[in-house]
């Protein structure tokens, strides 16, 4: 792996906003075009071996938790445990997550942190970076095929949604609107039919959760923490609602940081 320093486009800024990376600058820059790193493909390849033993690692690590009670190390409150217990043996449909690795290029790649229920960055990585690569070295490849993916992965998950329909909810955000809205576009793409709106425009009549015109949401992928669903005032009915939520509660260990020490304990010789 090496870091190579190079020369930001002239318009970079006018280039990153057209691609929909709308927050690319604050009093630290957050988009940087003034290197780039290359990596070859032993350390490609390296790296999705890892991932995808981490993946398992992972899961390995809810059903511990799960098997043996372990919420009140998580911070897990009471609500909630019914709801990870029931969607763990359910297996709900689970689009995506994001792992966040240290690596030096010389030593194994080091789990820092696995966003699995509200993980953005997909703009940037799926869309902005492409374009940068067309621009700068159209010759070059890159090994990201997130876009793609994604929409392959809505397509293999069309089944488990009622009349071929999900809808998308996020905060009233810029970062976090403008990343449904490019996961929207996926699903569409895949050819689902959709609908996106603030969070807060979910109401409850009773009965079911309702979308802002009142028609009842039966699947939905939502980009707001079930840490922070479980606590709302329309938390007690999660349970009794038939909603299909993505990503689905379970999901919420796997994003507690907590789960780290559940690892290191199950895997205290992995390096």
């Amino acid at each position: 792996m090496k870091r190579i320093a190079c020369n930001p486009r002239r318009d970079w800024q006018q280039r990153v906003e057209e691609s929909g990376l709308a927050w690319h600058s604050s009093d630290v820059p957050y988009w940087n075009e003034s290197a780039f790193y290359r990596f070859t493909a032993q350390e490609i390849a390296e790296l999705e071996r890892i991932t995808n033993e981490l993946e398992q690692m992972t899961l390995r690590a809810v059903e511990h938790v799960i098997e043996n009670r372990l919420y009140s190390r998580l911070q897990i409150p009471p609500r909630a445990v019914p709801l990870i217990e029931a969607s763990w043996h359910a297996e709900p449909p689970s689009l995506y997550g994001r792992f966040d690795l240290a690596f030096d290029g010389t030593g194994p790649p080091k789990l820092l942190e696995y966003n699995a229920d509200t993980p953005t960055s997909l703009v940037e990585a799926a869309v902005v970076q492409w374009y940068w690569l067309q621009d700068t070295a159209p010759s070059s490849d890159q090994f990201n095929s997130l876009h793609e993916r994604l929409i392959a992965q809505w397509k293999h998950l069309a089944a488990c949604f009622p009349d071929g329909r999900i809808d998308f909810c996020s905060l009233d955000d810029l970062e976090d609107g403008i990343t449904v809205t490019y996961l929207e576009d996926t699903a569409r793409q895949a050819g689902l039919s959709t609908s996106c709106f603030p969070v807060e425009d979910i109401g409850w009549n009773g009965g079911a959760f309702v979308g802002p015109e009142g028609r009842e949401l039966r699947a939905v992928f939502k980009l707001y923490p079930w840490e922070w669903m479980v606590r709302e005032e329309f938390g007690e009915h999660l349970a009794d609602a038939s909603t299909l939520w993505i990503e689905p509660p379970w999901k919420m260990l796997l994003s507690n940081k907590g789960i780290l020490p559940v690892l290191w304990e199950l895997y205290p010789n992995a390096t």
